[in-house]
């Protein structure tokens, strides 16, 4: 990948290179942290200001995670919440004029076989050892093609991710590139540069991004409500 799309060092904590990737992604949980230990440390019975939004949110998330998991996995809402905030977040980074973490593959892989894990321990946790019969179904034959199946779903989930954010990044890289060489070409202001990204912005960074984190916590939760049941 082109050294302007793909991570770099910021600094280093005893010889361990530290990239932008990690420094977003720190910065992105303070913000996480902070926010929400602010709007929880005086919850009141008669809720007003932030709390009436924080309980709004976590609302949602709960009756989200009930209507696509079912009330016996409604446990997984703080989890699937956590994710939903995070990915959010990060994939609009690019607002802000930092490299979103998302935008490297080690991001999205990761989390992605976070997913694969709780795929399979929730999977055995529920049904026990008739859930690994189910890789030999429906005859036994099929055991290697079923674990390949199922070793492409953290891939699927990691790459598709990456690739839309990755896509979106590069696209406005060179929709700047051509309106910084286009316009002083016309008149010498590259005056097209403050108005016409602005668009694109929106799609790819806050529309597409804010769906992508949407996408990837509603397969996470299909994958383990399929593995459960």
């Amino acid at each position: 990948m082109n050294e302007g799309f793909g991570p770099q060092k910021v600094f280093e904590i005893f010889g361990m290179p530290i990239t932008n990737t990690v420094t977003v992604t720190w910065f992105i949980m303070a913000i996480i942290i902070g926010v929400s230990y602010l709007a929880t440390k005086n919850l009141k019975k008669r809720a007003s200001g932030a709390q009436i939004v924080t309980e709004l949110i976590v609302t949602a998330i709960n009756d989200l995670t009930e209507q696509t998991m079912g009330k016996k996995l409604k446990a997984f809402s703080p989890y699937i919440g956590t994710l939903l905030i995070f990915l959010g977040i990060a994939n609009i980074a690019g607002l802000f004029g930092v490299r979103p973490p998302t935008a490297d593959v080690n991001t999205t892989i990761s989390l992605a076989i976070v997913t694969f894990v709780m795929i399979h321990f929730f999977g055995m946790k529920y049904n026990g050892l008739s859930y690994l019969k189910g890789f030999a179904e429906p005859f036994v034959l099929l055991l290697p093609l079923n674990i390949m199946g199922e070793l492409a779903t953290p891939i699927s989930l990691g790459f598709r991710l990456f690739g839309n954010i990755v896509g979106g990044m590069i696209i406005m890289n060179l929709l700047y590139g051509a309106l910084a060489n286009f316009t002083p070409a016309l008149i010498g202001i590259p005056f097209l540069q403050a108005g016409i990204p602005v668009a694109f912005h929106i799609y790819f960074d806050l529309f597409s991004g804010v769906l992508q984190s949407f996408i990837f916590a509603m397969l996470t939760m299909v994958f383990i409500s399929i593995a459960v049941d």
